[in-house]
């Protein structure tokens, strides 16, 4: 029998892009908006990529990094940051011999020459960068724009309010985002999630931040590491940076399979409504 986390802490924290929400299809407009900036000629093979990245048939995949410079996958363990193994874009393996000297050192993620792949958004980013856009800025920007008209949605998950609602009766719960404020109280506004949390962090910077802002909110709050979870969907930015500071975390991971990082995997925010009512 799963313990329930929720018991045991005073201090929740949860992401908001993929955590709070699992809509998807503007990953999809934001590779198809990447994919007009290619040559005619790389399209097919850009969406073809893309399609297997998101089936988990492909060397990319959240968990790994890419090297813009090199052009290769690279396996990095994520509590030293030592890089463990290195693929080509085609998934053949780059032999130690080749890449050891490359590698030295513990690797840190800028996200311009060495992109952590930490949850969908950085899927066809990194496919695009790979077929030689530069910039996938303005295509972001873009996506940004589109999720703050009507023609774009999200699917209200069923029974999410009352849960958080019960969980904040015996614990304080904050919400910590990279997201605008702008873009928050908009997406908040479409997933019926209003009022609902104690604080609300936008503009977060993770995960360059992320342990400034735990540290911050846990001063706030005056809970302890032992007694404060994290909630996400990006291992980067919200589980491994908690589990450093030896706060507890779950992941939100929509592939199966076993657990990589954190306390417990879930697939889905749902998976936890039942856990947050019978605290």
């Amino acid at each position: 029998m799963t313990v329930n986390l929720f018991n045991n802490v005073d201090l929740v924290i949860f992401d908001l892009d993929g955590t709070l929400y699992e809509d998807t299809d503007h990953f999809d407009y934001y590779a198809n908006t990447l994919a007009q900036e290619l040559e005619t000629s790389k399209q097919d093979q850009f969406f073809a990529d893309y399609e297997k990245m998101k089936k988990g048939q492909h060397t990319v995949a959240i968990g790994k990094a890419y090297d813009v410079r090199r052009d290769v996958i690279v396996e990095v363990e994520p509590f030293n940051g030592h890089v463990e193994k290195v693929h080509r874009w085609n998934g053949e393996e780059v032999p130690q011999s080749e890449w050891k000297d490359m590698y030295q050192t513990p690797v840190t993620y800028d996200f311009d020459t060495l992109i952590a792949i930490g949850d969908g958004w950085w899927l066809p980013n990194v496919a695009a960068r790979h077929y030689g856009i530069e910039n996938p800025q303005p295509a972001y920007d873009a996506t940004k724009e589109y999720m703050a008209t009507e023609d774009f949605s999200l699917t209200i998950i069923e029974g999410l309010r009352e849960g958080l609602l019960a969980l904040k009766e015996k614990n304080s719960i904050v919400l910590l985002t990279n997201s605008t404020e702008d873009d928050v109280e908009r997406l908040l506004h479409l997933l019926d999630l209003e009022h609902v949390f104690h604080d609300v962090v936008t503009s977060a910077r993770k995960p360059q931040h992320t342990v400034e802002r735990f540290k911050e909110i846990m001063a706030t709050y005056n809970a302890s590491t032992e007694r404060t979870l994290s909630i996400g969907d990006n291992y980067l930015n919200e589980i491994i940076p908690a589990q450093t500071l030896g706060m507890k975390a779950i992941y939100i991971d929509l592939e199966e399979g076993p657990m990589s990082f954190g306390d417990l995997k879930v697939r889905s925010i749902s998976d936890l409504i039942e856990q947050m009512k019978e605290i």
